[in-house]
C-alpha cells in the first residue's frame, strides 16, 4: 500500500506511469520540484530474440523531462530508464515507453499545453521552438 506521500505524488505525474516505474524520491530546491523515478527491473513480454537469454548487464540511463510547475518551481521528472543486455543478443532491450512529446524533452501533457497557450509551436522537423 501507498504512503499518503506516494499517494500526492503519483496523483501529480501523468497517468500510467506507475505502471512502468516506481517513486524513488523527491528534492524541493526554491527554484524546482524534482521528482525521480525508477523503472521496475521486470522483463515482461520481451519480443522472441530475447526469450529464453539470460540477462548478462543492466544499466539505467537517467533522463530529465520537464512537466508543469509547481507553486512557483520548475518540475522536473528525473527518469531512470533500464536497458538490459542480453547474452548472444548485440542489441540492448530498452522498453518502448511514450513519455515525451515528440523532439522534445516536455512530458506530453504540458507540451500540448503549452502549445494551446501559444508557447511553443510545432516545426516541420518535429522539434518543439520557443516562439
Amino acid at each position: 500500500m501507498k504512503n499518503l506521500k506516494e499517494e500526492l505524488l503519483w496523483a501529480m505525474l501523468p497517468d500510467g506511469l506507475s505502471e512502468w516505474f516506481d517513486i524513488e524520491g523527491y528534492e524541493i530546491t526554491s527554484k524546482c520540484f524534482r521528482i525521480t523515478l525508477v523503472e521496475h527491473n521486470m522483463l515482461t513480454g520481451l519480443p522472441e530474440e530475447y526469450q529464453g537469454k539470460n540477462v548478462i548487464n543492466t544499466i539505467i540511463k537517467p533522463i530529465t523531462v520537464d512537466f508543469f510547475p509547481i507553486k512557483g518551481r520548475k518540475g522536473e521528472l528525473v527518469l531512470k530508464r533500464r536497458c538490459w543486455k542480453f547474452e548472444g543478443v548485440k542489441k540492448m532491450f530498452k522498453r518502448d515507453i511514450q513519455i515525451c512529446a515528440p523532439g522534445t524533452r516536455l512530458e506530453q501533457e504540458f507540451a500540448d499545453f503549452l502549445k494551446e497557450r501559444g508557447k511553443y509551436k510545432t516545426c516541420s522537423n518535429q522539434q518543439c521552438c520557443r516562439i
